[in-house]
């Protein structure tokens, strides 16, 4: 009756009449310290917060309960966000953000290739980069990021105290490196200044990268470079006061490599991470 009433609704004075079952018995049985399922919910409780810490406190009920059932668990995502509820865990939530795109409206720009297609049949063929800040006591840190789109995995990334064309160069040649693409990936970005420049462009050609960019002032466009910094910031950042730059380097080179890439479950490829996504496709 409990299982049936939580998860799916059912009417407990219906269930109790088919079952012949009084209400009082059925509220007494649940009132009861020794009740066993108090006693399989205290179980999962103390699974969830093992796999909430895990997460870095940064998983939510539907990546919890997919959590569990890789490890073999017949449990529904309705009990285990009750169960996150009843201990008052949650991921922290999205703060304020500050403007870092500066476009200019007649400079240079180039079309729209991608066209909010944010799924590619294999690695290698579609790429998005952003620009975010990270705050310190020391000042800005700059963060440039390249993910592949058929992964979500962050291929490269560069860091600077100046936000300019030279960042996003060295986070697309470590891209390049790491990967070596084939003539013909697409690059998709904002139309901020430094993606604009004669060195990005002139970087593009070299590797026979074809440049796409977004409408203007549109976000939506580039929405998983976008949703990248948001896990960044709630995963992570919003949860430090960085004293130094160096400080923010470590920290971030650690979340990407160390648990976005590695471990951290994404819904648009079936509750993957982006390097198990890659080894299952792999040829």
């Amino acid at each position: 009756m409990f299982d049936h009433h939580k998860s799916k609704g059912w009417p407990l004075r219906v269930m109790a009449r088919l079952l012949c079952v009084s209400l009082s018995g059925y509220h007494a049985w649940i009132r009861r310290p020794n009740c066993p399922r108090h006693d399989k919910d205290a179980w999962y409780q103390s699974i969830i917060k093992e796999l909430f810490e895990q997460s870095r406190q940064t998983y939510g009920s539907p990546r919890i309960f997919e959590d569990l059932r890789a490890l073999g668990h017949r449990i529904s995502e309705k009990r285990v966000a009750r169960l996150m509820r009843e201990m008052g865990i949650s991921p922290v939530q999205k703060r304020r953000s500050v403007r870092t795109t500066v476009s200019d409206i007649h400079g240079w720009h180039a079309p729209n290739l991608l066209d909010r297609e944010f799924r590619a049949d294999a690695p290698n063929i579609k790429w998005v980069g952003d620009i975010t800040y990270i705050d310190t006591h020391q000042g800005w840190l700059y963060l440039a990021t390249v993910i592949d789109l058929f992964s979500r995995r962050v291929v490269g990334w560069a860091f600077s105290t100046t936000i300019d064309a030279s960042l996003v160069c060295s986070a697309l040649s470590m891209a390049v490196r790491q990967r070596k693409p084939a003539p013909g990936v697409i690059f998709h970005s904002d139309r901020g200044s430094q993606y604009a420049s004669h060195g990005f462009r002139s970087l593009c050609t070299l590797h026979g990268i074809e440049q796409s960019m977004s409408g203007r002032g549109d976000c939506y466009d580039n929405a998983v470079a976008e949703s990248f910094f948001h896990s960044l910031k709630i995963d992570l950042v919003h949860r430090r006061r960085y004293q130094t730059t160096d400080e923010a380097r470590s920290d971030i080179f650690s979340y990407i490599e160390g648990f976005y890439n590695a471990c951290r479950r994404h819904s648009t490829i079936n509750y993957c991470s982006p390097e198990q996504w890659e080894q299952q496709h792999a040829a």
